[in-house]
């Protein structure tokens, strides 16, 4: 109850408040002695859960995910409008932010259909890759380029480097970071039409890997949905949050962000499991 918050934190007199509220004192106190429900006690409960939860997560979270969560620890099923009305009523709420991405056009010298045409369903492990590159900063005004490759099956990041050069080399090593991990896989290969990807040569490492490539269209950023979904959550729950002195601080954050993502960020659409666990079903 308010009155009883207000008078144990901030010292203010029962009476006054109970004034303010327009109860009779009596009425305070015998609410004060009395004994909570089973309902309450388990509010209670659930709410000191969602705090913790909140606190662990640096509070990026929003309440259906919160809601995943409890549902996995808790011993009920809870129901994600009680749970967003318990947290609106403690004031927690998720700190997460979105920003827009800039684009910068490029000359392709080799470019592939669209052959992906944003059917983004998926039967099996390692069918359809997603990749991209986003940029981050660090320090007054240096510049890291962080390249990555996701699986449309689960969601998962199959590879990832961040570097100070957004150049070829990282987009190489990108794939043969995910080629080493996933040995025999030859899934179709997206992208956007970025000068790494247009290149001559990455275009002979996709045949050596035996992949089809395909690119979006000019200016359809929605064409690699699920990638840049994937860069807007990084960045809100992870990137946007801090402030990087240093690459290797940037670089730090980005190993950790990856790291929970795959193993412990539960995904309604994934069965309310992490990617790495509706992964392992499939194998």
């Amino acid at each position: 109850m308010a009155i009883q918050e207000l008078h144990e934190n901030e010292n203010f007199s029962i009476s006054l408040l109970c004034k303010i509220a327009r109860i009779a004192r009596s009425a305070y106190y015998k609410w004060l002695q009395r004994t909570p429900s089973e309902n309450e006690k388990w509010n209670e409960e659930i709410l000191a859960e969602i705090k913790r939860l909140n606190e662990k997560v640096d509070g990026i979270y929003g309440y259906r995910r919160i809601t995943l969560n409890l549902n996995r620890i808790l011993s009920k099923t809870i129901n994600h409008k009680r749970v967003y009305r318990l947290m609106r009523t403690a004031g927690i709420q998720s700190v997460i932010r979105r920003k827009r991405k800039n684009y910068k056009p490029s000359t392709p010298q080799h470019v592939a259909e669209n052959i992906l045409n944003r059917d983004f369903h998926t039967e099996k492990p390692n069918e359809k890759w997603l990749t991209d590159i986003t940029e981050m900063k660090y320090g007054a005004s240096k510049k890291a380029y962080l390249s990555a490759i996701l699986d449309l099956y689960d969601g998962s990041i199959v590879s990832y480097v961040l570097g100070t050069s957004n150049n070829n080399p990282l987009v190489f090593k990108t794939l043969d970071i995910a080629l080493e991990a996933n040995p025999g896989a030859s899934p179709l290969f997206h992208s956007d039409r970025g000068f790494q990807y247009t290149s001559p040569a990455f275009k002979r490492k996709i045949g050596r890997a035996e992949m089809t490539q395909s690119m979006s269209r000019v200016g359809r950023c929605i064409d690699n949905g699920p990638m840049e979904g994937f860069w807007g959550t990084l960045k809100c729950e992870k990137y946007y949050l801090n402030k990087y002195d240093t690459f290797e601080e940037l670089k730090k954050d980005i190993d950790e962000y990856i790291q929970f993502y795959n193993q412990q960020r539960l995904q309604k659409r994934l069965d309310g499991l992490s990617p790495l666990e509706y992964r392992s079903k499939a194998a």
